[in-house]
C-alpha cells in the first residue's frame, strides 16, 4: 500500500488505517480525533498525525477499552504533565475488567459442557432431553 503522506481524504485516511470512513466520523463525532482542516473547497485534509491518533484508537478498541478509557487515554497524551504511571493505572483496570470477562466465559463454557454431558445425544425426544430440561430450570 502506498505510503501516507497526506493530506488525505477521510476514505484515503479510512483506508490506510484499515476501517470504515463511518468509523472515523464517529470517532471525529465522539471528540476522539481532531477535527482536520478543510480544503479551500470545504474537504477535509487529514495529516500523518490523524493516521496515527486514528491507529491508537484503533488498537486502544481491539484491547477492549471503551471509549470512555480511549477519550482518557488520549487525554493522557495530548495534556501535558501527564506521567506513564496514569496510563499503567488505566491499562490495569483494563487487565482486570478482561479478566472479569474470561473468568465468565469459562464459568459458561464449564456450564454448557455439564449439561452436554448430560445429553445421550441419539434420536431421543425432546421432552427427555436434558439440555432443553436445564434451560427450562430457573
Amino acid at each position: 500500500m502506498k505510503a501516507f503522506k497526506g493530506p488525505y481524504s477521510v476514505g484515503q485516511l479510512a483506508q490506510q488505517a484499515g476501517c470504515k470512513v463511518e468509523t472515523v466520523r464517529y470517532y471525529e463525532k465522539e471528540g476522539l480525533m481532531p477535527a482536520p482542516p478543510r480544503s479551500a473547497g470545504g474537504h477535509r485534509q487529514y495529516a500523518r498525525d490523524h493516521l496515527k491518533r486514528l491507529y491508537f484508537i484503533r488498537r486502544s478498541r481491539e484491547l477492549g477499552f471503551p471509549i470512555e478509557q480511549v477519550r482518557e487515554l488520549l487525554r493522557f497524551v495530548d495534556e501535558p504533565g501527564r506521567t506513564c504511571g496514569e496510563v499503567r493505572a488505566l491499562t490495569m483496570v483494563q487487565a482486570r475488567q478482561v479478566q472479569e470477562k474470561i473468568d465468565d466465559l469459562k464459568r459458561l463454557q464449564k456450564a454448557l459442557n455439564q449439561m452436554a454431558a448430560k445429553c445421550g445425544g441419539g434420536k431421543y425426544s425432546i421432552d427427555d432431553c436434558p439440555i432443553v430440561d436445564a434451560l427450562f430450570q430457573e
